[in-house]
């Protein structure tokens, strides 16, 4: 048998056609090996800049049967079997998946959404614009990443009988509201336009953070609130916040420079592409709308309440909120993502659920633990007593 060496050499008895013959295939050959190494290359590349679409890091499991209209609304109950409040970070971890949770109430949630975009759109929806005429050049791909993810890669995965895709991706659709959205910017697209569809579309608030432009030399980067699409507010006005400082957001949380921003600063910048977290916490509001951007659900600094009376508390207003909080890192842009969703629990039912007792020590707990001022913070001074008289009775 001929050795394969062997028919590599060129016969110079061979017609000068077959010659051009095996040159071009070991032309083509070449040229595929040259391919082949660039595709290794490019990957290896790749993998420190995964796109959710493009690498699918985060596969989505669809919930091909899920039914919204029939999917009650998660029920926390985060006070049972406190009877100290400590202000920590207490996270858990998340699968993707679960990101974004829907129930029965996702078609009356967006309806509200919607109006408040209308009614308060510069409230709800915003882009810092406070350290230079223009925006920071890294907000807009941040921006981007994450609609695409949204509305690309995650709603219409995990929910297939809510949202749906064309033919080709570029364009979803929501099946509730029969509304249509491209799954990518184009270059005229304004930068608030996808906050606006994201918060008329999921109901979540999102806020986007970025680390510092100039970092501190030798010092944890501080992660500055960049954008956001944030429809229920709990007692702030996320406008006000843009541009801050992770420490300066929460400076209003007695505790929070002492006990929090260490931890806070270095969970952020450790966080990983692929990580995501969730956390939950709670407080007791009365005549407050789940839209409570102008106080109300928290104490405001020079303003003193009286605490209200035993038997005077009006219960058919009085609700356990708890947020549903989430954190993960966009692949490309490196940009964070803080997500809440707002829940909230009559109080009434959670007493005819024999909870009253573990509420009432929880509301007890709140100037036990680690930071006392919480207690006031929350405002228990003014529905504390009442609270506990109702829960008790």
């Amino acid at each position: 048998m001929t050795p394969l060496y062997d028919t590599l050499l060129i016969d110079p008895q061979w017609p000068l056609s077959s010659i051009r013959y095996l040159l071009c295939i070991l032309a083509v050959g070449l040229g595929a090996g040259i391919w082949k190494l660039r595709q290794y290359q490019n990957a290896r590349a790749s993998r420190k800049t995964k796109s959710f679409s493009d690498n699918k890091i985060h596969p989505i499991t669809p919930l091909e049967d899920f039914d919204w209209e029939k999917t009650e609304q998660i029920q926390f109950r985060p006070f049972k079997g406190k009877d100290k409040y400590n202000l920590t970070m207490a996270i858990e971890n998340l699968e993707p998946s679960d990101l974004l949770p829907m129930d029965k109430t996702y078609k009356e949630r967006i309806s509200l959404r919607k109006t408040l975009v209308g009614q308060h759109h510069d409230v709800v929806v915003g882009v810092n614009k406070n350290q230079t005429p223009q925006q920071d050049p890294r907000i807009r791909p941040a921006i981007s990443e994450l609609y695409t993810f949204l509305l690309k890669d995650y709603l219409p995965v995990r929910y297939p009988k809510m949202f749906t895709l064309n033919a080709d991706n570029t364009m979803f659709h929501n099946l509730v509201t029969d509304e249509y959205w491209p799954t990518t910017l184009s270059a005229t697209t304004p930068t608030i336009r996808p906050l606006e569809i994201i918060a008329q579309t999921i109901d979540e608030d999102f806020l986007i953070l970025l680390p510092e432009l100039v970092p501190e030399d030798g010092q944890i980067p501080k992660y500055v609130l960049e954008a956001y699409a944030t429809c229920l507010p709990s007692g702030f006005n996320p406008r006000d916040k843009l541009g801050l400082r992770m420490v300066d957001i929460h400076k209003p949380v007695p505790g929070y420079k002492e006990k929090m921003e260490l931890s806070m600063d270095r969970f952020f910048a450790r966080l990983e592409v692929g990580k995501f977290v969730k956390r939950i916490n709670w407080s007791i509001t009365i005549n407050a709308g789940l839209f409570a951007a102008f106080g109300g659900t928290h104490a405001e600094s020079g303003k003193k309440e009286d605490p209200i009376e035993a038997g005077k508390l009006d219960v058919d207003n009085t609700v356990l909120r708890c947020e549903r909080q989430t954190l993960h890192r966009l692949p490309v842009s490196k940009a964070i993502v803080f997500t809440v969703h707002t829940y909230t629990y009559p109080i009434r039912k959670i007493k005819d659920e024999g909870l009253g007792e573990d509420l009432a020590i929880a509301a007890d707990g709140l100037k036990k633990g680690n930071v006392p001022g919480m207690h006031n913070y929350k405002k228990g001074g003014v529905w504390g007593e009442a609270l506990k008289d109702f829960l008790r009775s």
